[in-house]
């Protein structure tokens, strides 16, 4: 099931794609998609309703984030090894742990904004996960697997000289606004049958920037998901960013290519749909 949230920024309503693509309105089915819905048989309601009978929606609508609300997004760094490999660092023992603001979650094609001040604007897409009911001290990667409600893209936007060379954590350069495009649809997770064969692609103005595959992520879903358990509790609505492939503008030659206001960014992941951000200026 590919579930969405669609309408303007603020005021999105639920909404589901039917068999033929088309967009089909949850409001009389759920109030949002959020951590409640997932949490409290929203997805067994959607998939008892007859979809034929939903209002449908206009295409051209707005798509915006496909969970609302998160209580936490939780990303992993350095997670695959190419990536390490490019930044210079050496594979992680254990996942690297950051959090990033849950205010930064915008649509999938909503504009991207450079921070004032930056000049190191950077890109990373990334499958992300969505809990789907409450997860802590795991026992097993089955069980972990089991609070898996689905997955999406996201944008994990970085600025690496706030992120880097400020001092402190990397929060302060993983928290700008819009820094976290994700959708356009919450896919469920019975429609992929394994996470770690799903190929990600990221272009900047048409030039193939990231091209990668799940498969090579150094701790997989499960394991991410059973292991955060054993430091924090994974709430129903939560997300978490598992890592990116080698190919950002931080692990290129100079000049190092970061984002510019004008700049087109345009993302994928096989089954998850695709992403388009335009560049912007805050």
């Amino acid at each position: 099931m590919r579930l969405l949230r669609v309408g303007p920024a603020g005021a999105e309503r639920p909404a589901v794609l039917d068999a033929e693509g088309r967009i089909r309105d949850l409001s009389g089915v759920t109030g949002d998609i959020d951590g409640d819905f997932l949490a409290g048989g929203g997805v067994e309601r959607v998939r008892g309703t007859d979809l034929g009978t939903l209002p449908e929606l206009a295409p051209s609508t707005r798509v915006g984030p496909p969970v609302a609300r998160p209580g936490k997004i939780v990303c992993v760094g350095l997670n695959y090894s190419d990536h390490a490999a490019e930044t210079g660092a050496p594979e992680p023992a254990e996942p690297v742990l950051f959090m990033k603001a849950p205010n930064t979650i915008v649509g999938p094609d909503d504009e991207v904004l450079v921070p004032r001040g930056s000049v190191k604007t950077d890109w990373e897409v990334e499958l992300a996960v969505v809990i789907g009911r409450t997860a802590r001290y795991l026992a097993d990667d089955e069980a972990a697997m089991a609070c898996v409600a689905g997955y999406a893209i996201s944008n994990d936007v970085s600025e690496r000289e706030f992120q880097l060379e400020r001092g402190g954590q990397w929060d302060k350069g993983k928290s700008c606004e819009t820094f976290n495009p994700m959708g356009p649809w919450l896919v469920t997770a019975d429609e992929i049958a394994d996470p770690q064969r799903l190929g990600l692609r990221l272009r900047v103005n048409g030039e193939t920037r990231q091209d990668g595959d799940t498969a090579n992520m150094i701790f997989g879903v499960a394991e991410i998901v059973r292991y955060l358990s054993g430091f924090m509790v994974l709430e129903p609505g939560d997300v978490i960013n598992t890592g990116t492939p080698a190919g950002v503008a931080m692990g290129m030659p100079e000049p190092k290519p970061y984002l510019r206001a004008g700049d087109v960014v345009e993302l994928e992941i096989d089954g998850l749909g695709s992403q388009r951000q335009k560049v912007g200026q805050a």
